[in-house]
């Protein structure tokens, strides 16, 4: 299949001084396009990008989602949206409902009105597993959700729902990507609300010994961050030859398969005590399940694959190899 890549383009990335929208933007200036990074830093981190502000192909737009005009300016004379921003975190949502609400809704409607306006060719969002709720059924299939367990899951799929509708009522093309699990390079270790996968690299690293939720054998569609970048571009760039119906433009996103916690750690460990040999004596230690966790995740990628060519270039173990790797060369271990 012929490779689909986003070249001489202008791209507009929300969110992009996060891990994922970090990613992009690197990967985007590397294909000849200019690049236009929005972000509030309310998560996000100014190092991530701190390379790409001498870029002469790359602009920084410090802003709130939250406000229209800075949606408008964002968006002026943009091709792509890739709409990274919003917060994250299961246990936070919970925490503070409305906020999540304002950004992760209001916001996404302000931004995706302003891409409207803007004519952008396609507005490609990013969605997440957490839709899928009570539901279950494995592996997960787009169009079978159950009852979101967190105000963050209910965010994401008024996502879904408002994009459908803005594609029906205004003609917007429109893709979410269903994220399952994202790691690599980037991501942020620190923090209460920290991702598992960086969360017990430090850790390790400082010689601490890992919490697992639950008995270890709760299991998740962890994704590399290589196969989001690409699928992003192919949903920017759908295939003239592959027809993608006007329902449902949701996509999940992952490697489609399950990998335990328990087995993740060991990955995780083997990898660095190659580096740290002392890491090879640490064990987990086991805490209570979280609220609003769902036990198991495993995503059916076939729609992704038949309707965007979508195919994981990279699966877990090389995944966890190489996001060990980075994190033992930088110095956020020290």
């Amino acid at each position: 299949m012929e490779e689909r890549l986003i070249k001489y383009s202008r791209v507009l990335v929300t969110g992009g001084a996060g891990f994922i929208g970090s990613n992009l933007c690197e990967r985007l200036l590397q294909q000849d396009n200019e690049v236009v990074c929005l972000d509030s830093f309310m998560t996000g981190h100014r190092h991530n990008i701190e390379p790409l502000l001498v870029t002469r192909h790359f602009k920084l737009v410090e802003g709130d989602i939250r406000d229209y005009s800075v949606c408008c300016t964002a968006t002026d004379g943009i091709d792509y949206v890739l709409h990274q921003a919003a917060l994250g975190s299961v246990p936070r949502s919970i925490k503070d409902p409305m906020t999540y609400n304002d950004v992760n809704v209001g916001g996404f409607v302000k931004m995706l009105f302003a891409a409207k306006e803007a004519k952008v060719k396609r507005f490609v969002y990013a969605a997440s597993s957490s839709t899928y709720g009570d539901s279950k059924g494995l592996p997960k299939v787009e169009d079978k959700i159950g009852n979101p367990l967190s105000p963050y899951a209910i965010t994401k799929f008024a996502n879904e729902l408002y994009a459908k509708n803005f594609t029906d009522i205004y003609g917007i093309e429109t893709a979410g990507l269903r994220y399952f699990n994202v790691f690599g390079p980037k991501q942020d270790p620190e923090g209460a609300y920290a991702a598992v996968i960086p969360k017990w690299i430090l850790m390790m690293l400082k010689g601490e010994r890992p919490v697992i939720n639950g008995d270890g054998t709760n299991s998740r569609d962890f994704t590399y961050i290589e196969n989001v970048l690409q699928i992003n571009q192919l949903a920017a760039l759908p295939d003239p030859q592959s027809p993608i119906p006007d329902t449902c433009r949701v996509y999940n996103i992952a490697c489609g398969e399950r990998t335990t916690l328990n087995e993740l750690f060991e990955y995780i460990k083997g990898n660095l005590k190659l580096a740290i040999p002392s890491i090879g004596g640490l064990d987990p230690v086991f805490g209570p399940n979280r609220g609003g966790d769902i036990p198991h995740s495993l995503a059916n990628i076939s729609k992704a694959g038949r309707e965007l060519g979508y195919e994981p270039a990279i699966l877990v173990k090389e995944g966890i190899e190489r996001t060990c790797k980075w994190f033992l060369s930088t110095n956020n271990h020290k």
